[in-house]
């Protein structure tokens, strides 16, 4: 029977009956606006001419695309051959996200689980902590990671003084530098998903399955992950995705040998050198590999959840 409210013979759903349209209209402007919008633009621009002093010419070309995957000689004259520089450069920022997300995943997984199982005060102190960085600007605190790791920082000092190492490490300007910084900028966004599926499992599973003489591990493996896996799967696309478009860890971490596709873009459309056309075309390519990531786990989802 559908809930009634009280005082009224009416059902509760039936409230707002025939207003489905204007209600979703504002999120439908917001998406539209904020999002197709810009995504358009950068499509349409895509497929125009670079202007000499930045912007586009608006006439019809594939220049950027065959930009990305050939190269033809400095003056463009010269037999097309396939050119590496941008897909390695991709294939870089594919790497850098993927060890990012799973370091993410081994400290958030154990993390989420601490949290989910303390008592509900101290379960809002930790919740509270964890969501404390946000509270800086995210330019600030890898600026911050910078200082941290230089080889006059802190974090050399210690190791120093400590007998640990007798010269400072060289962090800056590393791959290891950029997987940290991406580690350390996306970390909540792996521990919030999993938490939220930990703190609904049923823990008197485990118990059934410790009853079984099931190891820990066991457990873990063919119990606890298959139960919180939406949670884990949401986290690692929180993670895989924002990092594999990030432009500043790379650019105050990595430096130049260690480019990323997001601070490749990024190049594209400062100044009057930019290529606004070749970023429109490399923000499409990653846009789409983002869009291949997301449509694969949704036709996981359909073929788990019929």
């Amino acid at each position: 029977m559908a809930a009634q409210l009280p005082g009224s013979s009416r059902p509760a759903g039936g409230i707002y009956s025939g207003l489905g349209m204007p209600l979703i209209m504002p999120a439908w402007l917001c998406i539209g606006f904020f999002l197709l919008l810009p995504v358009a633009i950068m499509f349409v621009y895509s497929f125009l001419t670079k202007e000499f002093r930045g912007g586009v010419i608006w006439e019809f070309s594939t220049a950027a695309y065959d930009q990305f995957f050939f190269y033809r000689g400095l003056f463009g004259d010269e037999p097309r051959q396939l050119d590496w520089t941008y897909i390695t450069i991709f294939a870089r920022s594919i790497w850098q996200a993927l060890v990012a997300t799973i370091l993410c995943f081994i400290i958030g997984f154990p993390t989420a689980w601490f949290i989910a199982t303390r008592a509900g005060n101290s379960r809002s102190i930790w919740l509270f902590l964890i969501t404390v960085p946000y509270w800086v600007n995210l330019l600030i605190r890898t600026i911050s990671l910078k200082f941290l790791i230089r080889d006059q920082g802190p974090v050399n000092n210690w190791l120093i003084s400590g007998g640990v190492i007798g010269e400072p490490i060289h962090m800056i300007n590393t791959n290891f530098a950029v997987m940290l910084g991406l580690f350390y900028s996306y970390l909540p966004f792996m521990v919030l998903p999993i938490y939220a599926s930990v703190e609904r499992y049923n823990f008197a599973l485990s118990e059934a399955a410790a009853d079984l003489y099931s190891s820990r591990w066991t457990t873990l493996r063919y119990v606890v992950l298959p139960a919180v896996k939406p949670g884990i799967i949401a986290g690692c696309i929180l993670v895989f995705v924002p990092s594999l478009g990030a432009f500043l860890a790379p650019d105050l971490l990595g430096g130049a040998k260690n480019f990323m596709i997001g601070s490749l873009i990024e190049e594209q459309f400062k100044g009057n050198a930019g290529n606004w056309p070749f970023g429109a075309a490399a923000s499409m390519i990653l846009l789409s590999l983002v869009l291949c990531v997301l449509i694969f786990y949704a036709r996981a989802q359909t073929r788990e959840n019929p």
